[in-house]
């Protein structure tokens, strides 16, 4: 574990695996922490140095500063420093990253941001970055947003998993968050069609077939419109929320191939 400060505040990371094995780092959702990432950061730790991230203003064990996180320039100036104190710095490898939903909104800026720190990147049911939300999903989604209490979150994830059987343990963390008091996460727009297309470095993305969030189909062929490098796999029966807490075996087993062929020195 570290922590390490930031001007946003002092983020905490959950580390597994070598220290001088190719880094990892692992962005989660927003609502959530870095421990839905356990499943995964267990199957890739052998090979690579995995850091699961808190982001700040979250539920986790990260503490926000005075200054918030409030723009995109903010976000990626956060993950910057994150970064650095992770030790990969500008002289250093570059990352892999590895985000879902929001987290994946925040590594695809990043890559887009700073295309030299980023090895390659993985994006799981990515939300706002190649379609929009759909409307049923937020509606659903708007009691818990306004008044977040733990009947209210658990009954959008039981509507949005379909009733799948999650994890007791992450589960009542997550009705903990119910009462975080903190800030929304950050919210603001799609990484620029122009910026995508620059981009050249190779993307994984993992659709899930079942997401309410929005339409796979929709996502996945937008996304290969934008992205020059780009491999997809879609997630049988997975739903957003199921993920990454409770993903298909294929999940990782994708990931773990694709930073084989990716995510190391050439």
């Amino acid at each position: 574990m570290a922590a390490i400060r930031t001007p946003y505040g002092t983020t905490h990371v959950n580390s597994v695996g070598p220290a001088d094995a190719p880094p990892v780092v692992l962005l989660h959702g927003g609502g959530t922490t870095s421990t839905v990432w356990f499943a995964t950061a267990t199957a890739l730790g052998g090979a690579y140095r995995v850091h699961a991230v808190d982001t700040v203003g979250e539920a986790g064990r990260s503490v926000a500063g005075e200054r918030a996180i409030r723009t995109v320039d903010d976000m990626t100036a956060w993950l910057d420093a994150v970064l650095d104190g992770l030790g990969a710095s500008a002289v250093s490898p570059a990352v892999s990253l590895c985000g879902h939903s929001y987290g994946a909104w925040s590594a695809l800026h990043y890559a887009a941001h700073a295309p030299g720190r980023v090895r390659a990147l993985v994006l799981v049911d990515p939300t706002n970055c190649f379609t929009g939300f759909s409307l049923r999903y937020l509606l659903r989604a708007l009691p818990m947003l306004l008044r977040p209490t733990v009947r209210r979150r658990r009954a959008f994830l039981e509507w949005e998993t379909r009733g799948a059987a999650l994890d007791e343990t992450w589960l009542r963390l997550y009705d903990h968050a119910a009462d975080f008091p903190a800030a929304r996460p950050l919210t603001g727009p799609r990484p620029a069609p122009e910026a995508l297309r620059a981009l050249r470095l190779p993307v994984l993305l993992l659709p899930a077939e079942r997401s309410r969030s929005h339409d796979a189909g929709r996502v996945a062929a937008s996304a290969a419109a934008l992205l020059p490098r780009l491999e997809t796999a879609l997630l049988p029966g997975a739903t957003h929320h199921t993920l990454p807490l409770a993903a298909p075996p294929e999940m990782d087993a994708r990931i773990a191939e694709f930073l084989a062929a990716h995510g190391r020195d050439d």
